[in-house]
C-alpha cells in the first residue's frame, strides 16, 4: 500500500484509524475502497448491535440514529468515488476520431 492510498483511507475513515490495521486489510482485500467499506460496515454493525436510543428520564438521552445515517451516507459516497488505487476511465477525457470520406454533391 502506497502513501496515497493510506492518506485516502485515513481521510475517509479518520486520522485515528490504525495504519497497520489498514495495511493488513489492504494486503488481504487488495482494494482501498474494499478496506474503507469493510471498516464502515464494521462500525455500522457495532452501532446497530446496541440500542440506537437510550433515555434516562430527566437526566440524559443518547441517540445514535444520526451516526447510522452518517455512516450509510459515507459508504454510498465511497462506492461512487474513485480510490487512488483504481484506474480512472472517465468519459470526459475520451477522444474519438471519425474518418471523413468525400462524397459527390448532387
Amino acid at each position: 500500500m502506497n502513501s496515497d492510498v493510506l492518506r485516502w483511507l485515513q481521510a475517509q475513515l479518520g486520522p485515528e484509524t490504525d495504519s497497520s490495521d489498514l495495511a493488513a486489510r489492504y494486503e488481504r482485500l487488495r482494494s482501498a475502497k474494499a478496506v474503507a467499506l469493510e471498516i464502515i460496515h464494521e462500525r455500522l454493525a457495532a452501532l446497530l448491535a446496541e440500542p440506537l436510543k437510550v433515555t434516562v428520564n430527566g437526566v440524559a438521552t443518547i441517540d445514535n440514529s444520526a451516526n447510522v445515517s452518517a455512516l450509510e451516507r459515507r459508504a454510498a459516497l465511497i462506492v461512487d468515488e474513485a480510490a487512488p488505487d483504481e484506474s480512472v476511465t472517465a468519459d470526459h477525457g475520451l477522444l474519438t476520431t471519425v474518418p471523413l470520406c468525400a462524397r459527390r454533391r448532387r
